[in-house]
């Protein structure tokens, strides 16, 4: 297999934009990855799109075909990928194999989400559908209550975590600040977040991401086609694991290990012939906030029921030992669900580059992303090393 590299990256900023269309957010940020990279787009082989639920939200499907049209790529291979809130590191790892195998020199790899013009009961069971329909959604069952048993029966096993989940929240979104993508820059406290509108218990609505419209896409190569091309730091893409899990929460093996990360993670660190302690900083799946603290213990970096303890003591902050959301995460940044994963490497991208501006790190070296769909039913990690 070849070794693949980022080439260019483009995101739209992340927010409420009813007045603009799937066209306009795939325009915007596919335009920007292209000149990002510096080619022309006959230069481009074929295009990964990810969607999750345009058809139901927007009554558009067939997404590859839209996306390639609008950005004039001509009759190249264009195929939509969904896999709920994972949709974009899925497609981004398709595209991975792709180049990986010599099928393709370039690809170009995207995803958008539009949602906030539909009615919150709209959006909310168009996002249900990602759970079982017959036997949770079906039933009744949302993901913030999903999720709220998860943190319920973490508290039981590790015991109470309510004021680190709120420091989660609030980590999340001092870091949102400094990203102007972000959609929602607005300082917080633990009192907020602990007093905030019920969801459902513990969760308040400071625990929980948000709905969002937004774009973001990827140019990857093979890594010597980047070296010949790219006028920036090549970052390669030196780990890539994918699992799964079962799609309903019952039959889980365990409701505070996500299963489908402690695989995927351990398929990537051994790709990159890593452990989990040389990853200077990661993009994670913060959905709700007990999400982040289960996925920074699964994905290796902090001891089963230590995570909480981690936030606690600053070390997941942007200026802790491991900055973790340092774009500010699903939570602040904003979660267009089939932008998402491909959002989270544009943030790690930047950071390798040393183009973070105001909120760029000091030691950004080896960078991870973490993207799961469902209720952990799906998962995706990558990581990334700047050369």
């Amino acid at each position: 297999m070849r070794s693949v590299s980022v080439i260019g990256i483009g995101e739209t900023r992340m927010g409420r934009f009813p007045e603009r269309s799937l066209r306009d957010l795939i325009l915007e940020a596919g335009g920007k990855a292209i000149d990002d990279a510096g080619i022309g787009r006959e230069d481009i082989k074929a295009l990964f799109m990810s969607n999750f639920n345009a058809q139901f939200l927007c009554g558009q499907g067939h997404i590859g075909p839209l996306a390639s049209e609008v950005l004039s790529l001509g009759t190249i291979p264009a195929i939509r990928v969904e896999g709920a809130c994972a949709s974009g590191s899925l497609a981004f790892r398709q595209a991975l194999i792709a180049v990986a195998s010599g099928l393709y020199d370039v690809v170009l790899v995207g995803g958008v989400e539009k949602m906030t013009h539909q009615a919150t009961e709209t959006v909310t069971a168009g996002i249900a559908s990602a759970s079982d329909v017959e036997l949770e959604a079906g039933l009744g069952a949302t993901f913030p209550s999903i999720f709220a048993m998860i943190a319920n029966r973490y508290f039981h096993e590790h015991g109470n975590v309510r004021d680190e989940m709120a420091m989660c929240a609030v980590q999340n979104h001092e870091n949102a600040l400094l990203n102007p993508d972000a959609q929602l820059q607005k300082r917080i406290t633990v009192d907020q977040v602990r007093n905030g509108a019920p969801i459902a218990s513990p969760l308040t609505i400071f625990d929980c991401s948000l709905v969002s419209d937004g774009a973001a896409f990827v140019v990857l190569a093979a890594t010597d086609v980047a070296k010949a091309v790219s006028q920036k730091r090549i970052v390669e893409v030196v780990g890539c694991g994918q699992a799964g899990d079962t799609l309903t929460i019952a039959s889980k093996r365990s409701l505070t290990t996500f299963d489908a990360t402690v695989n995927a993670a351990r398929q990537a660190y051994a790709m990159a012939g890593i452990k989990p302690s040389a990853v200077n900083f990661a993009e994670v799946h913060d959905c709700f906030t007990i999400t982040q603290i289960i996925n920074i213990e699964d994905l290796g970096f902090f001891e089963k029921g230590r995570g909480a303890l981690a936030v606690a003591q600053g070390k997941t902050a942007a200026d802790g030992v491991l900055p973790i959301n340092v774009s500010g995460g699903l939570k602040a940044k904003g979660h267009p669900i089939g932008a998402t994963g491909l959002s989270q490497i544009y943030e790690v991208v930047t950071q390798l580059r040393g183009e973070g501006g105001a909120r760029q790190l000091g030691n950004a070296e080896i960078g991870l992303t973490h993207n799961i769909g469902g209720t952990a039913a799906t998962c995706v990690v990558s990581i990334f090393r700047g050369r």
